[in-house]
């Protein structure tokens, strides 16, 4: 056995030994959950993908809305009911508010200028105060302009090619945040910045996988050199870092030159660093580096995202069914599942149940979004479930309480994401007739509804349509946008 391999035995074993003796002072017994094994508790029952449908079966399993799960030592507490998830996150949010330790995400690859990840306190608060200042409901109405013509350069590209159509929602949600986040214009393809910002997100989903890096269960491993037996993950770690980096700096000082030089576009980094210059305030570098902080978290949105052709965000009244096709659309394969673990750093008992201090705390949005008693054959897409009488039942769950997280913790970009959702699907509903696709035999092609599942991001797979304009008329209409861009 390598060194590397007898120094992880001795700290699983230390760890094993300090988390039984200090269950055992407490008299209250933890939540149900699945049968655990020395030392690996339910390590190898955690499946790397689709987490939250085997944390859904658990909780079914022990009729129980809140389990118990241990990863190697880790203690995991999963609510899988709205009344769970408010009593906790929402009731006692100053306890339940905090960020675990991520060692492989913050600490070696560098998220930790990201407030998403920083513990509840005033640094935290600085930073979710600048981006709510900005992207709260009636401020995120300033970015309509922009998400008009985004929608309107996508249609122009489906149009060109409609098989390409999941590369082009991607490419849209790629310019739509530069834009808004630091005016800038992308290329029509292969955009470096776009390119640059995938592969961080690709690399962030990656680390965020529970259990792929032992690191982020034994913290004391980041201080292995990289040149060390099995120490892989410092290398990795170093070459994401790198990127990031880029990812930050690059479209912010990009930014900055632009407003230097008089040519700058409205945006949040523009209109921020204005406010920074007219006030007087004495340390400009600290809120020049919280600006750049929060503009590059927004640029984390880009999974969430996806002069008259196409209806205006004021016909929205007007349009019930496609609001409920927005809201089936985020309950029924929501982007992020579970989203990122909520930690408490003391110990609370909750139903008679203990929750130990250091235990990640995760709502199960997947859970909430697909319960039978909220909603009737939860598995099928329905927006009419979301109707009665021609208009928007306001009695049936809104997805919005699940879908964008939870607490304190809830995106504070679900305003934008959900208008530029909804200005997409009106858009190419009016634009095109969008059908399942027909394969060389005339056979009808039958989606698959596939969706990768890697760390905390689901997301669909490619898939083959038929997208076709609804008239000539359309297509001079879409063809007429690209002359005001």
């Amino acid at each position: 056995m390598s060194a590397f391999r007898w120094f992880i035995l001795v700290l699983c074993t230390l760890l094993y030994i300090a988390l039984h003796w200090r269950r055992n002072k407490s008299k209250l017994p933890l939540p149900p959950g699945p049968k655990k094994l020395p030392l690996i508790g339910n390590l190898l029952d955690i499946p790397r993908d689709h987490q939250w449908e085997a944390y859904h079966r658990w909780s079914k399993e022990l009729n129980s809305d809140i389990i118990h799960v241990d990863a190697a030592g880790t203690s995991i507490i999963v609510l899988s009911s709205m009344e769970a998830i408010r009593d906790l996150f929402e009731q006692r949010s100053s306890l339940y508010s905090d960020r675990l330790r991520l060692p492989m995400i913050c600490e070696l690859m560098g998220w930790d200028f990201a407030f998403p990840f920083m513990n509840y306190g005033d640094e935290w608060r600085l930073g979710r105060k600048l981006f709510h200042a900005a992207f709260n409901r009636s401020a995120a109405t300033q970015f309509h302009p922009q998400e008009t013509a985004a929608v309107h350069e996508l249609l122009r590209r489906s149009l060109q090619n409609p098989h390409e159509i999941m590369r082009h929602f991607r490419h849209m949600a790629g310019a739509l945040i530069m834009d808004i986040t630091y005016g800038i214009k992308v290329l029509p393809s292969k955009d470096p910045y776009i390119q640059l910002v995938e592969k961080v997100m690709q690399d962030f989903s990656n680390a965020s996988i529970p259990g792929a890096f032992l690191v982020d269960i034994f913290p004391a491993l980041k201080y292995v050199p990289s040149w060390f037996p099995g120490a892989g993950f410092k290398r990795k770690a170093k070459e994401w870092r790198k990127a990031l980096r880029e990812v930050l700096k690059k479209p912010f000082h990009e930014a900055k030159r632009n407003i230097a030089m008089g040519t700058a576009q409205p945006s949040f980094t523009s209109l921020k660093l204005y406010d920074v210059d007219e006030s007087e305030i004495s340390d400009r570098t600290t809120q020049e580096s919280l600006i750049k902080g929060v503009a590059a978290i927004m640029r984390k949105s880009i999974p969430l995202l996806a002069q008259e052709i196409s209806p205006d965000f004021a016909a929205e009244p007007l349009l019930p069914y496609v609001s409920a096709i927005v809201k089936e659309v985020l309950r029924w394969k929501n982007i992020t599942p579970i989203g990122f673990p909520h930690y408490i750093s003391v110990d609370d008992e909750y139903r008679g149940y203990r929750i130990p201090a250091g235990s990640l705390v995760i709502g199960n949005a997947w859970a909430v979004l697909h319960d039978e008693e909220a909603y009737a054959d939860p598995h099928s897409f329905d927006p009419e479930r979301f109707l009665l009488d021609g208009t928007l039942n306001s009695t049936v769950r809104d997805p919005d309480i699940a879908a964008f997280g939870f607490g304190r913790r809830i995106c504070p970009g679900r305003y934008m994401a959900t208008a530029s959702i909804w200005i997409t699907v009106a858009s190419m509903l009016a634009a095109f007739d969008i059908k399942k696709a027909v394969d060389e035999n005339g056979q009808v092609v039958e989606p698959l509804f596939e969706y990768s599942s890697t760390g905390v991001i689901s997301a669909p797979l490619p898939f083959r349509c038929s997208i076709t304009p609804r008239s000539p008329q359309v297509v001079e209409a879409i063809q007429a946008t690209g002359g005001s861009q």
